[in-house]
């Protein structure tokens, strides 16, 4: 019995065109003069100190701001630029730049599992504080308060079994008892390892005529 859903966002939730199309090229062209104006702030000095530390040397903040350009040219799914993107785009939701983009049969689904009892949660490499304000600016309105938690790199990479051992963990449910929706095949292959159950998305394309998960093309062929 599912007890509880962990969802990814891109592919899954949401467009990957608004992801590289929309977020992406507004945090390129914002980051420099995001670190030049903020890098004396606590919070961007730890993810500025860890970006030096990932790229092996101290680096001016000139040289930190093309090392997060360069990562996100790459989408690398580095933690420290995760976080400061996080940042930049509170500003960009916050001044109407634009909105989170959510499919509508994944919108409808998550309120009707949650309305049915089903615990949900978000695992993306995107920052938890990104995701929640994805979720928090959507034309169907505010979708935090569907989730129970949400997770990011922090707690380990996408691809990797222990991430998911870790949280079903924090969830504190049988792994089991979690299904994990993603439109990645390492991320869901890592998930089985660690005994959660996987429905892939397929939203483009023709359905496969063997996979080793269940694959789907919306929510609302997800039977819970």
């Amino acid at each position: 019995m599912i007890r509880a859903i962990l969802t990814d966002i891109e592919g899954t939730t949401s467009s990957l065109s608004f992801v590289k199309e929309v977020l992406f090229p507004y945090s390129r062209q914002h980051i420099g003069q995001f670190i030049a104006d903020h890098a004396g702030d606590a919070e961007v000095a730890r993810e500025l100190e860890e970006t030096s530390r990932l790229a092996g040397k101290k680096l001016s903040l000139t040289e930190a701001s093309d090392q997060l350009v360069e990562w996100i040219d790459l989408d690398r799914k580095v933690t420290p630029l995760k976080a400061l993107q996080g940042m930049i785009w509170a500003t960009g939701y916050r001044n109407g730049d634009f909105h989170g983009h959510i499919y509508e049969d994944a919108a409808r689904q998550l309120q009707s599992w949650k309305t049915a009892g089903t615990s949900l949660y978000v695992f993306s490499s995107g920052s938890v504080a990104a995701q929640k304000l994805l979720f928090a600016h959507t034309p169907f309105g505010d979708l935090t308060s569907l989730f129970s938690g949400y997770f990011d790199t922090r707690v380990g990479a996408k691809q990797e079994c222990a991430s998911y051992t870790a949280i079903a963990e924090q969830i504190g449910l049988p792994a089991e008892t979690i299904l994990f929706l993603s439109d990645i095949d390492g991320e869901l292959d890592a998930d089985r390892q660690a005994g959660l159950q996987t429905i892939k998305l397929l939203r483009e394309g023709d359905l496969p005529a063997e996979c080793v998960h269940k694959t789907v093309k919306t929510f609302d062929e997800i039977a819970v």
